[in-house]
């Protein structure tokens, strides 16, 4: 049986409202998109009153060179992370946006304002090339269209980089593989909206 998304809340987690625990969420390092898959099908199965309030978010830009902190993958949480993309899950309830990143060393969930503060920070004093654009997905929207089949992560002897989900590839009816779409911040070119960090940020600071 694939492993299973368990709905104790731990002590450290503050608001979580769908009861999920970062060490019983399907994860596979490097594989953000998929895990954020598996987040939204566990809300879709086992909260569907939550999902209108679901969404999955890809953080990249034209120049795929995005800084974040708070990241495992740094020395330090002072030292940030330049990805070429990266995807969260947000909730939103009750007028309140929770952020659950499988790979940051915050809070699993963290309250939105505090991501924001420590994860992704100010653009204020970094170069243009390295600004970023939130690309927001409805939940359902995300699980009905997202397909992989981790040919960006094969070396061109056909390894991989890193090691697979056990699980099979994700696919739709209609691709196998459209990962490169939701990674594109071309506003208008593919499923969600396109946001600055400014639009971001005042995005979830609205109520639904």
């Amino acid at each position: 049986m694939e492993e299973a998304l368990q709905r104790d809340l731990p002590q450290d987690c503050g608001d979580n409202p769908i009861n999920v625990s970062r060490k019983d969420c399907i994860y596979t390092s490097c594989y953000c998109e998929e895990n954020v898959w598996k987040l939204c099908k566990f809300v879709e199965d086992n909260h569907p009153s939550l999902v209108k309030g679901s969404f999955a978010v890809f953080i990249s830009n034209e120049n795929r060179q995005i800084p974040l902190w708070m990241q495992k993958a740094a020395g330090s949480p002072e030292e940030l992370v330049v990805w070429d993309y990266h995807v969260i899950f947000i909730l939103k309830a009750s007028h309140k946006a929770t952020v659950y990143d499988l790979d940051t060393t915050l809070p699993f969930p963290c309250p939105f304002q505090k991501y924001v503060s420590l994860s992704l920070r100010s653009e204020e004093n970094l170069q243009e090339q390295f600004h970023r654009k939130f690309r927001v997905i409805p939940c359902q929207l995300f699980l009905e269209t997202f397909a992989s089949d981790r040919s960006h992560m094969k070396k061109k002897d056909g390894s991989y980089q890193k090691p697979p989900p056990s699980y099979p590839c994700i696919f739709t009816k209609e691709s196998t593989m459209n990962l490169d779409n939701f990674i594109s911040m071309n506003k208008g070119s593919w499923h969600g909206d396109v946001f600055t960090l400014g639009e971001f940020i005042q995005h979830f600071n609205t109520k639904m």
